[in-house]
Protein backbone atom coordinates (compact mmCIF):
# COMPACT_ATOMS: atom_id res chain seq x y z
CA UNK A 1 0.00 0.00 0.00
CA UNK A 2 1.74 3.43 -0.94
CA UNK A 3 1.23 6.95 0.65
CA UNK A 4 -1.71 8.30 -0.33
CA UNK A 5 -3.44 5.11 -0.14
CA UNK A 6 -2.65 4.98 3.43
CA UNK A 7 -3.38 8.50 3.50
CA UNK A 8 -7.24 7.69 2.30
CA UNK A 9 -7.63 5.01 4.63
CA UNK A 10 -6.27 7.25 7.67
CA UNK A 11 -9.45 9.54 6.63
CA UNK A 12 -11.49 6.59 5.79
CA UNK A 13 -11.26 5.57 9.50
CA UNK A 14 -11.41 8.86 11.14
CA UNK A 15 -14.81 9.64 9.15
CA UNK A 16 -16.00 5.97 10.01
CA UNK A 17 -15.79 7.00 13.55
CA UNK A 18 -18.87 8.14 12.99
CA UNK A 19 -20.10 4.93 12.29
CA UNK A 20 -18.44 3.67 15.87
CA UNK A 21 -20.88 6.59 17.74
CA UNK A 22 -23.91 5.61 15.82
CA UNK A 23 -23.49 1.49 16.84
CA UNK A 24 -22.92 2.66 20.09
CA UNK A 25 -25.79 5.28 20.32
CA UNK A 26 -28.16 2.56 18.85
CA UNK A 27 -26.99 -0.86 21.08
CA UNK A 28 -26.44 1.09 24.31
CA UNK A 29 -30.11 0.64 24.92
CA UNK A 30 -29.98 -2.66 24.74
CA UNK A 31 -28.82 -2.81 28.66
CA UNK A 32 -30.92 0.06 29.67
CA UNK A 33 -35.04 -1.58 29.09
CA UNK A 34 -34.52 -3.58 31.85
CA UNK A 35 -33.76 -1.06 34.31
CA UNK A 36 -36.28 1.82 32.51
CA UNK A 37 -39.58 -0.88 32.18
CA UNK A 38 -39.74 -1.05 36.02
CA UNK A 39 -38.50 2.26 36.99
CA UNK A 40 -40.85 4.48 34.81
CA UNK A 41 -43.65 1.75 34.90
CA UNK A 42 -43.60 1.41 30.77
CA UNK A 43 -45.95 -0.76 28.47
CA UNK A 44 -44.70 -3.02 25.83
CA UNK A 45 -45.14 -0.48 23.60
CA UNK A 46 -43.47 2.28 25.65
CA UNK A 47 -40.42 0.06 25.72
CA UNK A 48 -40.43 -0.28 22.11
CA UNK A 49 -40.30 3.50 21.68
CA UNK A 50 -37.81 4.41 24.37
CA UNK A 51 -35.70 1.93 22.31
CA UNK A 52 -37.21 2.61 18.83
CA UNK A 53 -37.03 7.25 19.24
CA UNK A 54 -33.91 7.16 18.23
CA UNK A 55 -34.22 5.63 14.79
CA UNK A 56 -37.65 7.30 14.44
CA UNK A 57 -35.54 11.11 14.17
CA UNK A 58 -32.53 9.57 12.39
CA UNK A 59 -35.36 8.43 9.74
CA UNK A 60 -36.23 12.43 9.38
CA UNK A 61 -32.39 13.12 9.10
CA UNK A 62 -31.82 11.01 6.41
CA UNK A 63 -34.74 12.66 4.58
CA UNK A 64 -32.36 16.12 4.72
CA UNK A 65 -28.86 14.92 5.15
CA UNK A 66 -28.27 14.25 1.82
CA UNK A 67 -29.76 17.63 0.65
CA UNK A 68 -27.91 19.43 3.30
CA UNK A 69 -24.52 17.73 2.60
CA UNK A 70 -24.90 18.82 -0.99
CA UNK A 71 -25.51 22.40 0.31
CA UNK A 72 -22.54 22.53 3.21
CA UNK A 73 -20.36 19.79 2.88
CA UNK A 74 -20.02 16.01 4.20
CA UNK A 75 -17.68 17.13 6.71
CA UNK A 76 -20.06 20.22 8.23
CA UNK A 77 -22.67 17.76 8.95
CA UNK A 78 -20.40 15.43 10.05
CA UNK A 79 -19.20 18.12 13.10
CA UNK A 80 -22.78 19.00 13.65
CA UNK A 81 -23.67 14.86 13.93
CA UNK A 82 -20.93 14.36 16.42
CA UNK A 83 -22.11 17.73 18.25
CA UNK A 84 -25.56 15.68 18.43
CA UNK A 85 -24.11 12.13 19.57
CA UNK A 86 -22.56 14.15 22.87
CA UNK A 87 -25.39 16.38 23.72
CA UNK A 88 -27.95 13.72 23.51
CA UNK A 89 -25.49 10.94 25.74
CA UNK A 90 -25.23 13.76 28.30
CA UNK A 91 -29.18 14.49 28.17
CA UNK A 92 -29.94 11.11 28.18
CA UNK A 93 -27.98 10.16 31.17
CA UNK A 94 -29.34 13.05 33.18
CA UNK A 95 -33.29 12.66 31.96
CA UNK A 96 -35.84 12.69 35.32
CA UNK A 97 -38.28 11.35 33.49
CA UNK A 98 -39.34 8.48 31.02
CA UNK A 99 -40.64 11.53 28.31
CA UNK A 100 -37.03 13.59 28.71
CA UNK A 101 -35.06 10.69 28.28
CA UNK A 102 -37.05 9.84 24.88
CA UNK A 103 -36.43 13.55 24.12
CA UNK A 104 -32.84 13.16 24.50
CA UNK A 105 -32.34 9.98 22.44
CA UNK A 106 -34.38 11.58 19.77
CA UNK A 107 -31.82 14.45 19.69
CA UNK A 108 -28.92 11.08 19.19
CA UNK A 109 -31.41 10.15 16.80
CA UNK A 110 -30.87 12.99 14.30
CA UNK A 111 -26.68 12.84 14.40
CA UNK A 112 -27.02 8.81 13.76
CA UNK A 113 -28.93 9.49 10.68
CA UNK A 114 -26.67 12.22 9.67
CA UNK A 115 -23.79 10.00 10.24
CA UNK A 116 -25.29 6.85 8.33
CA UNK A 117 -25.60 8.59 5.24
CA UNK A 118 -22.76 10.89 4.91
CA UNK A 119 -20.12 9.29 6.55
CA UNK A 120 -20.24 6.07 3.36
CA UNK A 121 -20.71 8.68 0.93
CA UNK A 122 -17.82 10.68 2.07
CA UNK A 123 -15.76 7.84 1.87
CA UNK A 124 -16.94 6.65 -0.82
CA UNK A 125 -16.16 9.50 -2.78
CA UNK A 126 -12.57 9.58 -1.69
CA UNK A 127 -11.84 6.26 -2.30
CA UNK A 128 -9.95 4.75 -5.25
CA UNK A 129 -12.33 2.06 -7.58
CA UNK A 130 -9.99 -0.98 -6.11
CA UNK A 131 -10.45 0.30 -2.46
CA UNK A 132 -13.52 1.48 -2.39
CA UNK A 133 -15.48 -1.12 -1.55
CA UNK A 134 -12.58 -1.97 1.34
CA UNK A 135 -12.56 1.23 2.89
CA UNK A 136 -16.59 2.31 2.53
CA UNK A 137 -17.21 -1.00 4.28
CA UNK A 138 -14.96 0.38 7.56
CA UNK A 139 -18.25 2.56 8.62
CA UNK A 140 -19.91 -0.80 8.77
CA UNK A 141 -16.72 -2.11 10.81
CA UNK A 142 -17.01 1.04 13.05
CA UNK A 143 -20.56 0.14 13.61
CA UNK A 144 -20.10 -3.21 14.91
CA UNK A 145 -17.19 -2.00 16.91
CA UNK A 146 -19.46 0.94 18.36
CA UNK A 147 -22.49 -2.01 18.95
CA UNK A 148 -19.59 -4.76 20.61
CA UNK A 149 -18.05 -1.76 23.02
CA UNK A 150 -21.74 -0.65 23.96
CA UNK A 151 -22.16 -4.50 25.17
CA UNK A 152 -19.10 -4.80 26.61
CA UNK A 153 -20.03 -1.47 28.69
CA UNK A 154 -22.87 -2.44 29.84
CA UNK A 155 -21.58 -5.73 31.04
CA UNK A 156 -19.02 -3.82 32.94
CA UNK A 157 -21.03 -1.29 34.01
CA UNK A 158 -23.70 -3.92 35.50
CA UNK A 159 -20.86 -5.76 37.12
CA UNK A 160 -19.68 -2.50 38.85
CA UNK A 161 -22.94 -1.65 39.97
CA UNK A 162 -22.94 -4.76 42.09
CA UNK A 163 -19.32 -4.38 43.84
CA UNK A 164 -18.71 -2.97 47.19
CA UNK A 165 -16.46 -0.78 46.27
CA UNK A 166 -16.16 2.96 47.88
CA UNK A 167 -15.20 4.25 43.84
CA UNK A 168 -18.53 2.38 42.68
CA UNK A 169 -20.55 4.71 45.95
CA UNK A 170 -18.70 7.95 45.02
CA UNK A 171 -20.17 7.70 42.00
CA UNK A 172 -23.47 6.45 41.99
CA UNK A 173 -23.04 3.70 39.71
CA UNK A 174 -24.82 1.62 42.11
CA UNK A 175 -27.78 3.26 41.83
CA UNK A 176 -27.80 4.65 38.56
CA UNK A 177 -25.89 1.60 36.32
CA UNK A 178 -27.90 2.57 33.01
CA UNK A 179 -27.30 6.15 33.46
CA UNK A 180 -23.39 5.74 33.40
CA UNK A 181 -24.50 3.12 30.34
CA UNK A 182 -25.55 5.96 28.44
CA UNK A 183 -23.53 8.64 29.51
CA UNK A 184 -20.16 7.15 28.48
CA UNK A 185 -20.79 8.42 24.87
CA UNK A 186 -19.75 11.35 25.48
CA UNK A 187 -16.40 10.60 25.21
CA UNK A 188 -15.89 9.13 21.74
CA UNK A 189 -18.61 12.38 20.80
CA UNK A 190 -15.92 14.66 21.76
CA UNK A 191 -13.29 12.56 19.94
CA UNK A 192 -14.85 12.60 16.72
CA UNK A 193 -15.63 16.12 16.79
CA UNK A 194 -11.64 16.94 16.68
CA UNK A 195 -10.68 14.31 14.37
CA UNK A 196 -12.88 15.94 11.50
CA UNK A 197 -10.71 18.75 11.56
CA UNK A 198 -7.89 16.63 10.11
CA UNK A 199 -9.93 15.24 7.20
CA UNK A 200 -9.89 17.15 3.96
CA UNK A 201 -13.21 18.26 1.80
CA UNK A 202 -14.89 16.01 -0.09
CA UNK A 203 -13.30 16.14 -4.08
CA UNK A 204 -16.42 15.63 -5.43
CA UNK A 205 -18.46 17.45 -3.46
CA UNK A 206 -15.97 20.58 -4.45
CA UNK A 207 -16.58 19.91 -7.87
CA UNK A 208 -20.24 20.23 -7.41
CA UNK A 209 -20.43 23.37 -5.86
CA UNK A 210 -17.84 24.54 -9.01
CA UNK A 211 -14.35 24.07 -6.81
CA UNK A 212 -12.48 22.49 -9.23
CA UNK A 213 -8.88 23.92 -9.17
CA UNK A 214 -9.41 23.30 -5.36
CA UNK A 215 -11.21 19.15 -5.85
CA UNK A 216 -7.81 18.97 -7.82
CA UNK A 217 -5.80 19.39 -5.33
CA UNK A 218 -7.65 17.51 -3.09
CA UNK A 219 -7.25 14.72 -5.35
CA UNK A 220 -3.61 14.79 -5.35
CA UNK A 221 -3.40 13.78 -1.63
CA UNK A 222 -5.50 10.73 -2.48
CA UNK A 223 -3.87 9.29 -5.58
CA UNK A 224 -1.62 9.90 -8.79
CA UNK A 225 -1.40 13.15 -10.91
CA UNK A 226 -2.59 11.17 -13.87
CA UNK A 227 -5.32 9.88 -12.19
CA UNK A 228 -6.29 12.89 -10.09
CA UNK A 229 -6.73 14.44 -13.54
CA UNK A 230 -8.98 12.11 -14.64
CA UNK A 231 -11.06 11.22 -12.01
CA UNK A 232 -11.93 15.08 -12.25
CA UNK A 233 -12.69 15.25 -15.48
CA UNK A 234 -14.91 12.26 -15.24
CA UNK A 235 -16.77 13.72 -12.54
CA UNK A 236 -17.01 17.34 -14.48
CA UNK A 237 -18.34 15.31 -17.34
CA UNK A 238 -20.62 13.93 -15.19
CA UNK A 239 -21.93 16.60 -14.02
CA UNK A 240 -22.13 18.24 -17.49
CA UNK A 241 -24.17 15.72 -19.08
CA UNK A 242 -26.95 16.57 -15.86
CA UNK A 243 -26.36 20.60 -16.14
CA UNK A 244 -29.49 21.16 -18.29
CA UNK A 245 -31.86 19.67 -16.15
CA UNK A 246 -33.77 21.49 -13.77
CA UNK A 247 -32.71 21.19 -10.17
CA UNK A 248 -32.69 17.83 -8.68
CA UNK A 249 -35.88 17.24 -6.71
CA UNK A 250 -37.51 14.03 -5.14
CA UNK A 251 -39.31 13.42 -8.15
CA UNK A 252 -36.62 12.55 -9.94
CA UNK A 253 -35.24 9.08 -8.29
CA UNK A 254 -38.66 7.99 -9.19
CA UNK A 255 -38.33 8.34 -12.90
CA UNK A 256 -38.24 5.28 -15.28
CA UNK A 257 -34.56 5.95 -16.16
CA UNK A 258 -33.61 5.47 -12.29
CA UNK A 259 -36.04 1.98 -11.46
CA UNK A 260 -34.09 -0.41 -11.65
CA UNK A 261 -31.37 1.00 -9.04
CA UNK A 262 -34.18 2.39 -6.84
CA UNK A 263 -36.08 -1.09 -6.87
CA UNK A 264 -32.83 -2.56 -5.69
CA UNK A 265 -31.92 0.03 -3.43
CA UNK A 266 -35.05 0.10 -1.28
CA UNK A 267 -35.25 -3.76 -1.17
CA UNK A 268 -32.00 -4.02 0.16
CA UNK A 269 -33.01 -1.06 2.36
CA UNK A 270 -36.46 -2.98 3.88
CA UNK A 271 -34.61 -6.43 3.75
CA UNK A 272 -31.81 -5.37 5.63
CA UNK A 273 -33.85 -4.75 8.74
CA UNK A 274 -36.93 -6.68 7.96
CA UNK A 275 -35.18 -9.82 8.69
CA UNK A 276 -34.79 -8.71 12.91
CA UNK A 277 -31.10 -7.36 12.96
CA UNK A 278 -32.00 -4.40 15.21
CA UNK A 279 -34.35 -6.67 17.46
CA UNK A 280 -31.25 -8.70 18.12
CA UNK A 281 -28.78 -5.97 18.66
CA UNK A 282 -31.00 -3.86 20.84
CA UNK A 283 -32.78 -6.36 23.02
CA UNK A 284 -30.04 -8.67 23.08
CA UNK A 285 -29.90 -9.49 26.89
CA UNK A 286 -34.08 -9.65 27.10
CA UNK A 287 -34.21 -11.99 23.76
CA UNK A 288 -30.95 -14.18 26.60
CA UNK A 289 -33.38 -13.85 29.45
CA UNK A 290 -35.91 -15.28 27.59
CA UNK A 291 -34.10 -18.53 26.94
CA UNK A 292 -33.34 -19.28 30.92
CA UNK A 293 -29.94 -18.28 31.72
CA UNK A 294 -30.53 -15.10 33.91
CA UNK A 295 -29.53 -11.70 33.70
CA UNK A 296 -25.63 -11.36 34.44
CA UNK A 297 -24.90 -14.26 31.87
CA UNK A 298 -27.58 -12.52 29.08
CA UNK A 299 -25.52 -9.73 29.25
CA UNK A 300 -22.50 -11.82 28.76
CA UNK A 301 -23.71 -13.55 25.73
CA UNK A 302 -24.79 -9.79 24.61
CA UNK A 303 -20.91 -9.30 24.58
CA UNK A 304 -20.21 -12.42 22.27
CA UNK A 305 -23.08 -11.39 19.88
CA UNK A 306 -20.69 -8.26 19.62
CA UNK A 307 -17.19 -10.14 19.03
CA UNK A 308 -19.08 -12.49 16.77
CA UNK A 309 -20.67 -9.53 14.36
CA UNK A 310 -17.34 -7.85 14.37
CA UNK A 311 -14.84 -10.87 12.71
CA UNK A 312 -17.59 -11.31 10.45
CA UNK A 313 -17.67 -7.60 9.53
CA UNK A 314 -14.02 -7.80 9.03
CA UNK A 315 -14.50 -11.06 6.77
CA UNK A 316 -16.90 -9.08 4.68
CA UNK A 317 -14.32 -6.55 4.21
CA UNK A 318 -11.43 -8.57 3.29
CA UNK A 319 -13.49 -10.33 0.65
CA UNK A 320 -16.40 -7.50 -0.30
CA UNK A 321 -13.59 -6.98 -3.35
CA UNK A 322 -12.40 -10.37 -3.75
CA UNK A 323 -15.55 -12.35 -4.24
CA UNK A 324 -18.09 -9.36 -4.52
CA UNK A 325 -21.31 -8.06 -3.39
CA UNK A 326 -24.04 -10.63 -4.72
CA UNK A 327 -21.65 -13.74 -3.54
CA UNK A 328 -21.99 -12.50 -0.13
CA UNK A 329 -25.31 -11.13 0.14
CA UNK A 330 -26.17 -15.06 -0.76
CA UNK A 331 -24.25 -16.47 1.14
CA UNK A 332 -25.41 -14.22 3.86
CA UNK A 333 -29.10 -14.49 3.43
CA UNK A 334 -29.28 -18.38 3.62
CA UNK A 335 -27.49 -18.19 6.48
CA UNK A 336 -30.05 -15.62 8.44
CA UNK A 337 -32.73 -17.86 7.01
CA UNK A 338 -31.32 -21.03 8.47
CA UNK A 339 -30.93 -19.84 11.82
CA UNK A 340 -34.36 -17.97 12.16
CA UNK A 341 -35.90 -21.04 11.66
CA UNK A 342 -33.66 -22.63 13.94
CA UNK A 343 -34.40 -19.89 16.52
CA UNK A 344 -38.29 -20.50 15.51
CA UNK A 345 -37.74 -24.59 16.47
CA UNK A 346 -35.75 -23.82 19.34
CA UNK A 347 -38.39 -21.31 21.44
CA UNK A 348 -41.34 -23.92 19.70
CA UNK A 349 -40.27 -26.83 22.08
CA UNK A 350 -39.62 -24.92 25.10
CA UNK A 351 -41.76 -25.99 27.98
CA UNK A 352 -42.60 -23.91 31.42
CA UNK A 353 -43.40 -25.79 34.73
CA UNK A 354 -42.53 -24.63 38.05
CA UNK A 355 -42.63 -27.58 40.93
CA UNK A 356 -43.28 -26.47 44.60
CA UNK A 357 -39.70 -26.82 45.12
CA UNK A 358 -38.34 -24.04 42.35
CA UNK A 359 -40.65 -21.82 43.68
CA UNK A 360 -39.50 -21.99 47.09
CA UNK A 361 -36.15 -21.51 45.79
CA UNK A 362 -37.05 -18.41 43.83
CA UNK A 363 -35.09 -15.37 45.73
CA UNK A 364 -37.82 -12.77 45.38
CA UNK A 365 -39.82 -10.30 47.60
CA UNK A 366 -43.25 -12.23 46.42
CA UNK A 367 -45.61 -14.53 48.92
CA UNK A 368 -44.86 -17.38 47.23
CA UNK A 369 -48.16 -19.03 48.35
CA UNK A 370 -49.25 -16.70 45.12
CA UNK A 371 -47.67 -19.32 42.82
CA UNK A 372 -50.42 -22.45 43.98
CA UNK A 373 -52.34 -22.47 40.98
CA UNK A 374 -48.82 -22.44 38.79
CA UNK A 375 -47.66 -25.25 40.32
CA UNK A 376 -47.36 -28.24 38.52
CA UNK A 377 -48.63 -27.01 35.23
CA UNK A 378 -46.96 -27.63 31.89
CA UNK A 379 -47.14 -24.55 29.85
CA UNK A 380 -46.07 -25.49 26.07
CA UNK A 381 -45.30 -21.86 24.92
CA UNK A 382 -44.25 -18.47 26.71
CA UNK A 383 -46.83 -16.54 25.94
CA UNK A 384 -49.20 -18.80 27.85
CA UNK A 385 -47.04 -19.08 30.61
CA UNK A 386 -46.18 -15.40 31.13
CA UNK A 387 -50.05 -14.60 30.83
CA UNK A 388 -50.86 -17.54 33.86
CA UNK A 389 -47.59 -15.41 35.76
CA UNK A 390 -49.50 -11.91 35.52
CA UNK A 391 -52.59 -12.93 36.35
CA UNK A 392 -50.97 -15.21 39.86
CA UNK A 393 -47.98 -12.40 41.12
CA UNK A 394 -49.60 -9.19 39.36
CA UNK A 395 -48.51 -7.51 36.14
CA UNK A 396 -45.62 -5.35 38.02
CA UNK A 397 -43.88 -8.41 39.62
CA UNK A 398 -43.96 -10.65 37.03
CA UNK A 399 -42.20 -7.52 35.37
CA UNK A 400 -39.92 -7.20 37.40
CA UNK A 401 -38.66 -10.88 38.51
CA UNK A 402 -39.87 -12.30 34.70
CA UNK A 403 -35.92 -13.80 33.96
CA UNK A 404 -35.61 -15.06 37.72
CA UNK A 405 -38.83 -16.98 37.41
CA UNK A 406 -38.47 -17.90 33.32
CA UNK A 407 -35.22 -19.47 34.56
CA UNK A 408 -36.33 -21.67 37.04
CA UNK A 409 -39.91 -23.12 35.08
CA UNK A 410 -37.98 -23.35 31.59
CA UNK A 411 -37.04 -26.41 29.69
CA UNK A 412 -35.69 -25.27 26.92
CA UNK A 413 -31.96 -25.91 25.11
CA UNK A 414 -30.20 -22.85 26.23
CA UNK A 415 -26.80 -23.26 23.57
CA UNK A 416 -29.10 -24.19 20.36
CA UNK A 417 -30.40 -20.01 21.58
CA UNK A 418 -27.29 -18.97 21.48
CA UNK A 419 -25.65 -20.95 18.70
CA UNK A 420 -28.74 -19.33 16.53
CA UNK A 421 -28.53 -16.00 17.30
CA UNK A 422 -24.88 -16.18 16.88
CA UNK A 423 -25.03 -17.60 13.51
CA UNK A 424 -27.50 -15.28 12.32
CA UNK A 425 -25.52 -12.25 13.52
CA UNK A 426 -22.87 -14.12 11.63
CA UNK A 427 -24.73 -14.36 8.23
CA UNK A 428 -25.76 -10.54 8.81
CA UNK A 429 -22.30 -9.22 9.69
CA UNK A 430 -20.94 -11.16 6.37
CA UNK A 431 -23.36 -9.44 3.83
CA UNK A 432 -26.47 -7.24 4.41
CA UNK A 433 -24.47 -5.35 7.12
CA UNK A 434 -21.60 -4.12 4.95
CA UNK A 435 -22.73 -5.06 1.37
CA UNK A 436 -25.99 -2.96 1.32
CA UNK A 437 -24.19 0.65 2.42
CA UNK A 438 -21.40 -0.20 -0.28
CA UNK A 439 -23.61 -0.32 -2.98
CA UNK A 440 -25.44 2.61 -1.96
CA UNK A 441 -23.05 4.61 -2.40
CA UNK A 442 -22.78 2.41 -6.11
CA UNK A 443 -25.96 2.28 -7.20
CA UNK A 444 -27.08 5.87 -7.55
CA UNK A 445 -25.83 8.82 -10.34
CA UNK A 446 -23.66 11.65 -8.60
CA UNK A 447 -26.37 14.29 -9.76
CA UNK A 448 -29.15 12.00 -7.18
CA UNK A 449 -26.51 10.52 -5.09
CA UNK A 450 -26.98 12.51 -2.38
CA UNK A 451 -31.00 12.53 -2.55
CA UNK A 452 -31.49 8.99 -3.53
CA UNK A 453 -29.53 7.53 -0.51
CA UNK A 454 -31.31 10.02 2.11
CA UNK A 455 -34.41 8.28 0.37
CA UNK A 456 -33.32 4.78 0.79
CA UNK A 457 -31.52 5.22 4.37
CA UNK A 458 -34.96 6.41 5.22
CA UNK A 459 -36.34 4.01 3.81
CA UNK A 460 -33.64 1.80 5.78
CA UNK A 461 -34.50 3.85 9.08
CA UNK A 462 -38.21 3.56 9.29
CA UNK A 463 -38.63 -0.34 8.54
CA UNK A 464 -35.72 -0.39 11.76
CA UNK A 465 -37.92 1.76 13.93
CA UNK A 466 -40.83 -0.30 13.09
CA UNK A 467 -38.76 -3.21 14.37
CA UNK A 468 -37.65 -1.50 17.36
CA UNK A 469 -41.13 -0.85 18.25
CA UNK A 470 -43.36 -3.92 17.97
CA UNK A 471 -40.77 -6.30 19.31
CA UNK A 472 -41.42 -6.14 22.82
CA UNK A 473 -44.96 -6.14 21.69
CA UNK A 474 -44.59 -9.43 19.42
CA UNK A 475 -42.91 -11.29 21.95
CA UNK A 476 -45.76 -10.52 24.61
CA UNK A 477 -48.07 -11.28 22.28
CA UNK A 478 -46.82 -13.89 19.34
CA UNK A 479 -44.15 -15.19 21.48
CA UNK A 480 -40.73 -15.94 21.03
CA UNK A 481 -41.14 -18.73 18.16
CA UNK A 482 -43.29 -16.63 15.68
CA UNK A 483 -41.81 -13.67 16.08
CA UNK A 484 -38.47 -15.38 14.69
CA UNK A 485 -40.21 -17.41 12.38
CA UNK A 486 -41.54 -14.36 10.41
CA UNK A 487 -38.09 -12.92 10.49
CA UNK A 488 -36.65 -16.45 8.70
CA UNK A 489 -39.94 -16.22 6.14
CA UNK A 490 -38.81 -12.70 4.69
CA UNK A 491 -34.89 -13.47 5.05
CA UNK A 492 -35.79 -16.34 2.86
CA UNK A 493 -38.26 -14.20 -0.07
CA UNK A 494 -34.37 -11.78 -0.02
CA UNK A 495 -32.72 -14.24 -0.86
CA UNK A 496 -34.65 -15.60 -3.74
CA UNK A 497 -34.73 -11.28 -5.11
CA UNK A 498 -31.06 -11.28 -4.71
CA UNK A 499 -29.98 -14.22 -6.49
CA UNK A 500 -32.52 -13.66 -9.76
CA UNK A 501 -32.06 -9.38 -9.79
CA UNK A 502 -29.01 -8.08 -7.87
CA UNK A 503 -25.93 -7.13 -9.92
CA UNK A 504 -22.66 -7.16 -8.71
CA UNK A 505 -20.53 -3.65 -8.39
CA UNK A 506 -17.23 -4.74 -7.84
CA UNK A 507 -13.81 -3.22 -9.46
CA UNK A 508 -16.00 -0.24 -11.47
CA UNK A 509 -15.60 3.00 -11.02
CA UNK A 510 -18.82 5.52 -10.00
CA UNK A 511 -18.61 6.38 -13.49
CA UNK A 512 -18.46 3.18 -15.21
CA UNK A 513 -21.81 1.79 -12.88
CA UNK A 514 -23.51 4.64 -13.58
CA UNK A 515 -23.04 3.80 -17.29
CA UNK A 516 -24.61 0.62 -16.94
CA UNK A 517 -26.89 0.54 -14.48
CA UNK A 518 -28.94 3.74 -15.63
CA UNK A 519 -30.73 4.09 -18.75
CA UNK A 520 -30.45 7.89 -19.36
CA UNK A 521 -33.44 9.82 -20.18
CA UNK A 522 -33.83 11.57 -23.49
Amino acid sequence: MNQKQIFCTRIALIVALGGFLMGFDASVISGVVRFIEPEFGLSKLELGWAVGSLTLTATIAMLFAGRLSDKYGRRTILKVAALLFGISAVASAFSPTFTLLVIARMLGGFGVGAALIIAPMYIAEISPPKLRGRLVSFNQLNIVIGISAAFFSNYLILQWSQSDASWVQSLLIDQHAWRWMLGVEAIPAVLYFIGLYFVPKSPRWQILRGEEKEARQTMLLLTNEDDADKQVQDVIKSLKADEEKEKVSIREIFHPYLRYVLVIGVTLAVLQQITGINAVFFYAPMIFEQSGIGTDASFMQAVLVGLVNLAFTVLAILFIDKLGRKPLLKIGLTGITAMMMLLAYGFHSATYELDSEAVQSLEISVDKELFTGMVGTTFQNDVAFKRALAESIGSEAALEYESTIIQAAIDINPKLILFGILGFVASFAISLGPVMWVMFSELFPLRVRGLAISFAGFINSTVSFLVQLVFPWELATLGNSITFLIYGIFAALGLIFVWMVVPETKNKSLEELEKELVRKPN
